[in-house]
C-alpha cells in the first residue's frame, strides 16, 4: 500500500509514509472487509460512514504539515484511522464524531491499540473543540457546503485546515492562517466525501 499507492504517487513526507506503515489499517474496518483493507478505495464502516482510501488519508495528512507535538483536530473520527495516523506522527489528537456509536467504537479501539495521545468525543464537528484550541492543523473528513467559521477561528497562526468543500461537486481545500489573521486558500483536487451533517446544514452559504 505505502510503496505503490502513496510513495508511488505524490506522497513524499516520510513522516506520513512511516506512520501509515505502522498503523494496522485492517483493525479499522469491519471484519468481513479486512481482506480489502489495504486496497486503493474507501470502505463502509457502518452508519452511512466510510474509511477514506489510503491515498486520500495520506494526502490530507501531508497537506496539514503535522509535526511531533502539534495539537491537531480531527473532525469525523469514523473508525479512528486518521486519528491513529496522526497519533503515530506524534501529534496530540482531538477527534470528534457526530455518530455516537462510531465515536464509542473508535475510542475503544484506539485505547486498545495504546494511542493514549488521542482524545475522542461524540459531537457536532462544526463547532470544533474550542477548549482545546488553538490547533496547528485541522483535518475534516466530511464535505461542508462552505468552510465552517468556528474551525478557522480555532486555527493557530501558521495552522492549516484541510477540508473537502462543496455539495454535488467537491474540492479538497487547504486554508493557512497568516500572521495577519488572513486565510490563504488553496484548492488541491476534486474529491468525493460524505456530507457533513448537523449545524453546518443550517448555515448560510458563504466562503468563510
Amino acid at each position: 500500500m505505502v510503496e505503490q499507492q502513496l510513495a508511488g504517487r505524490d506522497i513524499t513526507d516520510e513522516h506520513v509514509l512511516s506512520a501509515m506503515r505502522r498503523v494496522p489499517r485492517e483493525r479499522f474496518v469491519p471484519p468481513e472487509d479486512q481482506r480489502f483493507a489495504y486496497g486503493d478505495h474507501p470502505l463502509p464502516i457502518g452508519h452511512g460512514a466510510t474509511i477514506s482510501q489510503p491515498y486520500i488519508v495520506a494526502l490530507m495528512t501531508q497537506l496539514a504539515r503535522v509535526q511531533p507535538g502539534d495539537r491537531v483536530l480531527d473532525v469525523g473520527t469514523g473508525s479512528g484511522y486518521q486519528a491513529a495516523v496522526l497519533a503515530e506522527m506524534g501529534a496530540e489528537v482531538y477527534s470528534i464524531e457526530v455518530v455516537t456509536a462510531l465515536a464509542e467504537q473508535a475510542a475503544s479501539l484506539l485505547e486498545e491499540l495504546d494511542y493514549d495521545n488521542v482524545h475522542v468525543r461524540a459531537g457536532d464537528g462544526y463547532r470544533g473543540w474550542p477548549e482545546a484550541a488553538p490547533f496547528a492543523a485541522i483535518i475534516v473528513a466530511a464535505a461542508a457546503p462552505t468552510i465552517p467559521r468556528p474551525l478557522t477561528e480555532q486555527l493557530a497562526v501558521g495552522g492549516r485546515l484541510v477540508i473537502p468543500v462543496g455539495e454535488f461537486v467537491q474540492d479538497l481545500q487547504v486554508l493557512e492562517k497568516r500572521p495577519s489573521g488572513d486565510l490563504h486558500l488553496e484548492t488541491v483536487l476534486p474529491v468525493r466525501f460524505v456530507p457533513m451533517v448537523g449545524e453546518v446544514e443550517s448555515q448560510p452559504r458563504s466562503r468563510y
